[in-house]
This record gives C-alpha cells, sequence and structure tokens, in this order.
C-alpha cells in the first residue's frame, strides 16, 4: 500500500481529536511485518490470538466515525500506524446526522457538526476515560459522566474574525469570476494562514453577531480599506472581535487595526449603531507589531463604556476587549460548580487557585471558603480580577502576580501566606511545568483540583502527582464546545 492510494474501511472506534480508527491486515501496509508468536505447547488459542493481534495494523482516518464504511485516501504511512482522510462514505453511521452550517467541511471549526450531539458526548466521555485508563494508568478512580451543554448552538460569547487580501475559495466558487478574490473576512482554515474563508454566517455565536460581520464586511469594502499583511507588514484592518453576554444585553464590537484612523473609525461607529442598535460599545485596538495576533498595544473606545458585564452563578464580571473569560458562559457554571463539589471547600479552608486568570473561578468559589489566594502570571488579568473583586464587593481574595512556570514559594514565604487546604489548578493547553508540581506538593495540601481543557497533559501532570504521594479519586468531562472535539476535564486528587 502506497500514499496517495484509496481504499475501503471499516471504521470500528474513534479516537482523540475527531478521527475514526480502522483495523487491517498489516501485511498489507508493510510487507514482512508479520512476525508469527511463539507460544507454549497446549497455548493454540493463546497463540492465534497473538498472532491476529500482530497483523492488525491502525488506520486513523479523518472525517469518519464509527459504524461509517469509507472510502479514504492514504497521508501518511508508519510503521506501527497510517493516516488517511476520507473522500467518500459508503455507508454512513447510524449516528451521523446533517451539519447545518453552509461552510461545514471547509471552516474547520465544527469539526462534528454531521454527529449527532448524543453520540458527540459519548466519544469524548470515552475519550477520557481511555486516556487515564490507558495513557495514566488509572483504574480505581470514580469516573463521572460528562455534563452536557445546555446550548449546542449560538453558545460563544466570543467570536474572532480575520481580514485577509487573499481568500479561500470554495470549490463552487473557484470557477465563478465574480467573486471578490482580493477581500475577506471570516475565519482561517486549519493550518492555513495566509488565505481566509468569506463567510456571512457563523451558528456557534448569534444572529446579532452575524449583522456586524457583514455590515463590516461591507463597510470597509465600499472604502477600499487596506487589509494589514504579513508580507509587507502594512495595510490597515487585522481583525474582528465580537463579544456578547449570555446573562445582559451587553454586546462589544473590538476592531483590530495596524494604526489609527480616526475619521474611518468614527464613520464606521456611527454607521454600525444605526445598522446594529444592539451594540454596546465599540473599540478599536492599535496592533503595531508584525505578530498577527488579536491584541493591541492600546485601545480607543468610540462607543460606550469600552466594557461588558456578565455573571456566572452570583457574581458578576467586568469583560474588557482582551480579558479572558470562559467562551461558554452557560457551561462554565456547571464547570465551577463542579470543581467546587469535587474540592469539598469548607468555611475554615485556605484555598489556593494556580493560572487564575481574570478571578473567575477564585471569585466563584470564595463564597464556600475562608480565604483565596489567586496566583496568576499575566500583569492585566491580575487586573482585571481585582477589579472584579471590587465589583463583587468580596473581602477574601486575594490576587498575586506570580510566575508559574518557576517556583512561587518565595512569594509564599515573602507574603507569609498560610498553609493551602486546597490547591484548584486550570492551566493552559500545554499543562503545569514540573516546577510547579513539585511546589504545589511542597505545600501539602489535603485535596487538589485540577481543571483542564487537555486531558492528555492533565493525566501527565496527575501522574506526577501520584507519584508524589496524591490519590486520583474522581474524574469528571463537561462538555464546553459542542461540534468540536475539545473537552474540559476536572480531577480530584487527594493526599
Amino acid at each position: 500500500m502506497k500514499k496517495g492510494e484509496i481504499i475501503e474501511l471499516e471504521i470500528s472506534k474513534y479516537a482523540f481529536e475527531g478521527k475514526g480508527i480502522a483495523k487491517v491486515d498489516k501485511s498489507l501496509i508493510v510487507p514482512g511485518a508479520v512476525k508469527k508468536v511463539e507460544a507454549a505447547p497446549g497455548d493454540e488459542d493463546e497463540e492465534r490470538q497473538g498472532d491476529e493481534e500482530q497483523k492488525k495494523y491502525v488506520v486513523f482516518v479523518h472525517g469518519s466515525y464509527p459504524g461509517d464504511v469509507v472510502r479514504a485516501m492514504i497521508t501518511k504511512i508508519k510503521n506501527s500506524y497510517a493516516e488517511a482522510k476520507t473522500v467518500e462514505v459508503i455507508r454512513p453511521s447510524e449516528e451521523r446526522t446533517k451539519a447545518p452550517c453552509k461552510y461545514f467541511g471547509v471552516c474547520g471549526g465544527c469539526k462534528q457538526q454531521d454527529l449527532n450531539y448524543e453520540a458527540q458526548l459519548k466519544y469524548k466521555h470515552e475519550q477520557v476515560k481511555d486516556i487515564f485508563e490507558r495513557l495514566g494508568g488509572f483504574h480505581d478512580f470514580e469516573f463521572q459522566d460528562i455534563l452536557p451543554s445546555e446550548k449546542t448552538y449560538f453558545y460563544r460569547n466570543k467570536m474572532e474574525y480575520s481580514f485577509a487580501e487573499r481568500r479561500w475559495l470554495t470549490k463552487e466558487e473557484l470557477g465563478d469570476e465574480n467573486v471578490e478574490k482580493n477581500f475577506a473576512l471570516g475565519l482561517h482554515l486549519p493550518n492555513i494562514f495566509d488565505k481566509v474563508l468569506d463567510i456571512n454566517e457563523c451558528l456557534l455565536q448569534s444572529e446579532e453577531s452575524n449583522r456586524i460581520l457583514n455590515f463590516t464586511r461591507e463597510f470597509f469594502k465600499k472604502r477600499n480599506a487596506t487589509i494589514y499583511s504579513t508580507k509587507t507588514h502594512s495595510g490597515y484592518l487585522r481583525n474582528l472581535i465580537i463579544r456578547k453576554t449570555h446573562h445582559s444585553k451587553d454586546l462589544m464590537v473590538n476592531l483590530v487595526t495596524s494604526e489609527e484612523n480616526d475619521l474611518i473609525m468614527k464613520e464606521y461607529t456611527k454607521e454600525l449603531l444605526e445598522n446594529v442598535p444592539e451594540v454596546t460599545t465599540i473599540i478599536n485596538n492599535i496592533n503595531t507589531r508584525k505578530a498577527q495576533i488579536a491584541i493591541g498595544d492600546y485601545e480607543i473606545i468610540y462607543f460606550g463604556s469600552g466594557n461588558i458585564f456578565d455573571t456566572i452563578g452570583d457574581y458578576n464580571f467586568r469583560i474588557s476587549a482582551n480579558s479572558f473569560f470562559q467562551t461558554n458562559t452557560l457551561q462554565a457554571e456547571k464547570l465551577y460548580e463542579t470543581g467546587l463539589k469535587f474540592g469539598r471547600i469548607a468555611k475554615d479552608d485556605i484555598v489556593y487557585d494556580l493560572y487564575s486568570g481574570a478571578g473567575t473561578i477564585s471569585i466563584y468559589v470564595s463564597k464556600a471558603a475562608k480565604k483565596v489566594y489567586a496566583f496568576e502570571s499575566v500583569e492585566p488579568a491580575v487586573k482585571d480580577a481585582e477589579e472584579n473583586r471590587k465589583i463583587n464587593k468580596i473581602d477574601n481574595v486575594k490576587f498575586i502576580t506570580a510566575d508559574l512556570n518557576r517556583s512561587f514559594l518565595d512569594i509564599v514565604k515573602i507574603k507569609d501566606l498560610p498553609s493551602p487546604d486546597v490547591v484548584i489548578l486550570d492551566p493552559p493547553r500545554s499543562g503545569m511545568n514540573p516546577v510547579t508540581v513539585k511546589d504545589v506538593v511542597s505545600l501539602d495540601p489535603d485535596r487538589i483540583v485540577y481543571i483542564s481543557c487537555n486531558p492528555a497533559t492533565q493525566v501527565r501532570d496527575i501522574k506526577m502527582f501520584n507519584e508524589e504521594g496524591y490519590r486520583l479519586m474522581k474524574v469528571r468531562p463537561v462538555d464546553m464546545f459542542p461540534h468540536t472535539y475539545h473537552i474540559e476535564n476536572v480531577a480530584l486528587l487527594e493526599k
């Protein structure tokens, strides 16, 4: 078998990151790779099973689900596995459904819209369980059912769109001479950074956000506005970010540009408010750097306060243009409540919250604790957190700037902080620095609540805690991002 060859495969399992698994005869892929297993006399059954197992060869198939029979093109061949992509579904799985988005299959954002939601939950649940049992080697722990999302569409409170002077053309658009090829506002395709898929509708945020998106595109096209180029490092437009709250009517529009242009921004503000009067604040972030990031060096507020406000549980949070805030507001409360219950935080408990961001978890658990000490390395996030503490009139949370990629014990000693009973961890996708793991162990908490958006790095870190005397007690996945393969997960460890 060769790269580029198309073969028929029956999909039997689902792998992490949304790939179907098929197993084929290894000799078809790697000639001469199958070796006979030597068995003791009388162990004929074991001999046959071992022989069959060595004949199995795994093919990871993008765009397929268990129960599918597909024609797939081989894209990569290794000794232990191959990768392929579906080119035709011969017989679909009963769990498949019709994706409602017209950009599905091209955009790459919602990779599982064509899989019914119950099946999505089932496979995410199985994936987390497999990661902890197979990769982590953990078996003696309570594995709770995944928490489904209340909304499966229009659940995002933030969407980030990119401008591009090169538009990605779909198959239908390739032969259309009337298609505008030099102006796009939409989403990047996976692994393609110089072109953008021009879209006029996304089903993940809101109807108002789609109106803002389409108005913005037409407004700047009519004025022949230039788009920033990563090659020439010139051009005006960079990003459009829309943030909408779930528990209020706040709606933020943040236009990221490479320079100031007061005249055009005033025109844009006036006409946007006429067309989408629901908008409550308009901001222009100025990013003069070469890096393609949707964060400005500074910002200019053209309408409103420059902030929006949303709630999680009983608490209000101020969200600025560059604040971090959980993308699925309704699920965030379920996530934090799970962490609170796992930690069994009591009125006399001291809690440390590491990677505390804008303070949402710290503030949420403060009602149950004696005192919460929150550690975060990003200074603007600490300032946001302090503002959120004041808004909620909370006096038992203290926010501390600390680099969590190196030891933070010196800060604990200098500030003479009491030892924690509970430590809450919510690191980035890359997980924790081993130094931080050692620091947490040296603090000797009774319980550790580990919240993660990447179960693979989470289980890696939990294994380190396990080696230091902490036992994995409970795990519960929370589905924050329907139609994607991303999974949020909460784990409890006890000393």
